[in-house]
């Protein structure tokens, strides 16, 4: 792949690093298409079901990118990002003139960037391409994935992402997916102190919160958490689809782009410190929709038990 052309799975490999809630879906399906990969986590046993699939395992990003055309990545936070890409056993340290590299996490714009650079000296096409959908929408195909950097690239890899997602977007040069995802990120936070404010209100009202759910969610009220997070809340399901710890992470990476922009976003930065306030009680490793815990509690409601 002396230059970035249509992925096939006759003509590509595959690359991914990351094997998490996410990550391991993501690269089943292209497993699922007849590509070839090698994979890398830090914990093998996470990539377990990709090696049975038939996935090869490698043990560090630079023996994934040595043996890749494209090479993938979705991990937890912009220091492993930096690790993955431009560490001492980093992709760039292996990848070849002419592949492409991709960063599904979500992550610095600037760093996106930086990575671009450095890409571009080796003569190895970069792109940002983060994702929305949680774990379902990782499971079933049909993310929405925000890209940024070089058309050329894109095309390349667009078959690629169209097996993981069903809304596929270039939004313009390095950084730009990234940014794109804080727009995303900060619609999602303003929505889930709202979503979590009027299930406290419908219990203490004394409705049946199934049957409230059933009235508002084909409304004007309705959306993507309404339907897919707020049953796991009335449930008292706080597992995982993405993590608090990370949600945090990709808060404050949106309020400090906001304040290098000199601009005021007090809802997003409320949103913010109350899911700190679920760091801070031990619950970072629970799913997002664990918010409803911090606003139960600010008025007495024990969650849990009501």
């Amino acid at each position: 792949m002396s230059n970035p052309t249509l992925a096939t799975s006759e003509n590509t490999r595959i690359g991914w690093i990351g094997t998490g809630v996410m990550g391991a879906s993501m690269c089943g399906h292209l497993l699922a298409a007849g590509y070839s990969a090698t994979v890398s986590t830090r914990t093998k046993a996470k990539a377990e079901p990709l090696l049975t699939q038939g996935a090869a395992w490698a043990e560090t990003p630079a023996e994934v990118a040595a043996v890749s055309d494209i090479t993938f990545a979705i991990v937890g936070f912009p220091e492993d990002v930096r690790s993955v890409f431009l560490g001492s056993d980093g992709v760039l340290g292996s990848a070849a003139p002419g592949s492409v590299i991709v960063d599904m996490t979500t992550s610095e714009p600037a760093l996106a960037a930086e990575i671009a650079v450095a890409a571009a000296e080796r003569d190895v096409k970069s792109l940002d391409a983060p994702v929305s959908g949680g774990d379902v929408g990782a499971r079933n195909g049909t993310l929405s994935i925000m890209v940024g950097g070089n058309q050329e690239a894109f095309d390349a890899v667009k078959p690629c992402f169209e097996l993981m997602g069903a809304t596929v977007v270039l939004q313009g040069e390095a950084g730009a997916g990234q940014h794109t995802k804080m727009v995303n990120q900060t619609l999602i936070a303003a929505n889930m102190v709202a979503v979590c404010e009027a299930l406290v209100y419908g219990h203490k009202a004394g409705l049946d919160l199934e049957t409230v759910l059933e009235s508002v969610s084909s409304g004007a009220a309705g959306s993507w958490t309404l339907s897919n997070l707020v049953p796991r809340m009335i449930a008292g399901d706080s597992d995982p689809g993405f993590f608090v710890d990370h949600f945090v992470k990709d808060m404050g990476i949106a309020l400090a782009e906001a304040r290098r922009a000199q601009l005021s976003l007090p809802g997003l930065a409320l949103a913010h410190q109350l899911y700190v306030s679920l760091q801070a009680q031990g619950r970072g490793r629970n799913g997002t929709q664990a918010l409803v815990h911090a606003i139960a509690g600010l008025s007495g409601v024990d969650w849990d038990q009501r």
